[in-house]
């Protein structure tokens, strides 16, 4: 019977994992962070080491820079995936990183998903940081101070990793079809239809995907007398229906929430839209961006146009009752209609400032104009004495009257715009006022 084995060389590798940069000098993007002159540059080329957590989406370069440094600084590297790995694995790193110092030689812990460790795994990594028995990298796709201790942020600089730009892009899949020794250099290709160029604008700043993409057509391309042909239709193929461009909790997900948000809030139904339709080509939830809406038109419209929180529920409920298809436009009406609204956050404004002096001021008692007097006994302690009830004065409005304790007599939130329906109120509150200084039942003394 015989044996079976496996042949894990390089040539079977991925392509990404085959054309992964060995140096700096092969390293393409983030220039930002080490381009010539560049402080993080200074420090992996003095072998100045110190813990780092990178930022950025998937295929920025975040693992291969890690092992670029740990190349400069001579040190051993331990890997570990917040996905597949515990406590265990993390005390099996450490006791190798012991062992390493003991012999002289310094230890790379870089850490994968590093998000996905709970609070009591991150902190185990903490005095090992500290006395130095590893140099601590943590590479994530969310906002590290959304997702990581406190602690831990303390002891690491964070990286931000930004998508590479399609120009790097295109230079990553020229060199992998160049390149004889990692890449695709010992086969002929005929390129057609500009089809680098496009892969390279699909693949929103991913090499890695961009890499994969490249093998998978070099696989399936049709073979001529000159080599694999790769155009556009082959493309077209191997990317199939559009992907999502983002994880649907992470931050691109809340950018293109917030570009919508700012759009209707700049008054541009135009802007509003194409970020409505990029939420839906990503795969984005409807329904949430209906619930944006119903916070726009009470954040940034408000009484302006009381019709725009009205709006924005009938295009929730029709998108519930008709479904997607019919329902998504209708998101896009109650989308244009809050974005050409008059605008107005004085509501927002007020209400906040409202919490704010609750939170902060004294808890002063309720005025005894102001209180409840189910019963007799309350009545007689005072309990709604002299309160004067709106529908029994002229205008239905108690001129005079004052409904904040004595303190706070003469406090204003609301103060209304000049803008849409804002315009009458601030009319209206300006005649009521005028009622308050002529009347001669003053609850409080002036």
């Amino acid at each position: 019977m015989s044996s079976l084995s496996f042949d894990f060389s390089e040539d079977f590798r991925p392509l990404p994992a085959r054309m992964r940069p060995r140096t700096l000098a092969e390293y393409i993007g983030q220039s930002h962070l080490i381009g010539e002159g560049k402080p993080l540059r200074r420090a992996i080329e003095a072998g100045h080491s110190h813990s780092m957590i990178f930022w950025g989406p998937p295929g920025t370069g975040k693992t291969t820079l890690a092992e670029i440094i740990a190349h400069h600084f001579d040190a051993e590297v331990g890997r570990l995936s917040a996905v597949t790995s515990g406590v265990k694995e993390i005390r099996e790193a450490i006791e190798r990183a012991k062992l390493n110092r003991q012999t002289g030689r310094r230890t790379l812990l870089f850490v994968d998903e590093v998000h996905r460790f709970n609070k009591s795994q991150q902190d185990a990594f903490l005095p090992h940081i500290e006395d130095g028995t590893i140099i601590f990298i943590g590479a994530t796709t969310e906002n590290p101070s959304f997702e990581l201790n406190n602690a831990l942020l303390s002891r690491a600089r964070i990286y931000i990793l930004k998508p590479l730009q399609a120009v790097e892009i295109h230079q990553i899949l020229q060199n992998a079809l160049l390149d004889k020794e990692r890449g695709l250099g010992n086969e002929s290709f005929v390129l057609e239809d500009d089809v680098l160029t496009l892969l390279a604008d699909y693949v929103n700043g991913d090499g890695r995907y961009a890499l994969n993409c490249l093998e998978l057509m070099s696989d399936m391309a049709e073979q001529c007398v000159q080599g694999k042909i790769l155009n556009k239709t082959l493309l077209t193929e191997v990317l199939g229906e559009r992907q999502a461009r983002f994880d649907k909790g992470g931050d691109r997900f809340y950018d293109l929430i917030s570009a919508l948000h700012k759009s209707v809030r700049g008054s541009s139904p135009d802007g509003a839209l194409y970020w409505y339709a990029r939420i839906l080509t990503a795969g984005g939830d409807p329904l949430y961006v209906a619930r944006r809406l119903l916070a726009i038109a009470s954040e940034d419209i408000g009484n302006a146009d009381p019709r725009a929180m009205q709006i924005a529920i009938n295009a929730w409920d029709c998108y519930t009752r008709v479904g997607a298809y019919e329902g998504e436009r209708a998101i896009a009406q109650a989308i244009i209609y809050l974005a050409v609204a008059p605008k107005s956050n004085a509501v927002y404004n007020a209400f906040n400032q409202a919490k704010q002096l609750a939170k902060e001021a004294k808890d002063y008692d309720v005025p005894e104009h102001l209180r409840n007097a189910p019963t007799q006994l309350m009545k007689s302690l005072g309990y709604g004495a002299e309160y004067r009830y709106a529908h029994h004065e002229p205008n239905a409005y108690a001129a005079g009257e004052n409904y904040f304790p004595p303190e706070l007599k003469d406090t204003q939130f609301y103060h209304p715009t000049e803008r849409g329906m804002e315009k009458q109120i601030k009319e209206k509150m300006l005649w009521l006022k005028a009622q308050d200084v002529a009347s001669t039942q003053q609850r409080y003394k002036r």
